[in-house]
């Protein structure tokens, strides 16, 4: 498990760096960049085997929050899902369509959450194991 999330890991800093990087001619770079090189940085810490719990709640709490902004937004992903048929989001690089960009920025988000889950959930694990060695030790002293 420990050379899955190394790899994991490595895998999506390298992804949210170059998610990072394509944002440079997006129309609100500041947002996106600090957003997806906020988890890359937790990421390249997880790889190195540093977690850190707080830092993914926190970015999970903010992920969700602006997720459902987009969900409801006006050209949200309802708007896109009931009003224009769940059209094609993929068919160009550039989103001529509010609906389309809104729902893009939303899929990146539900990514970027079930990264910080997963990275939550091991870390959650790890601690979980690592008391419960200390609990014995205590034990049989």
């Amino acid at each position: 498990m420990k050379s899955f999330m190394k790899i994991f890991n490595i895998f999506f800093c390298l992804i949210f760096i170059l998610f990072a990087g394509l944002q440079y001619n997006d129309p609100d770079p500041y947002i996106w960049m600090p957003i997806y090189l906020y988890t890359a940085v937790l990421c390249f810490l997880a790889a190195r085997k540093d977690f850190y719990r707080g830092a993914y709640l926190v970015g999970i709490l903010i992920y969700l929050v602006y997720a459902t902004f987009l969900f409801f937004d006006k050209y949200g992903v309802m708007d896109w899902a009931t009003n224009h048929h769940a059209e094609n989001i993929a068919q160009s690089m550039k989103a001529g369509k509010p609906w389309i960009e809104e729902t893009r920025e939303f899929f990146g988000l539900f990514i970027l959450i079930v990264v910080l889950l997963v990275n939550y959930t091991y870390a959650s694990q790890r601690m979980e194991k690592k008391t419960r060695k200390k609990m014995m030790k205590i034990k049989t002293r």
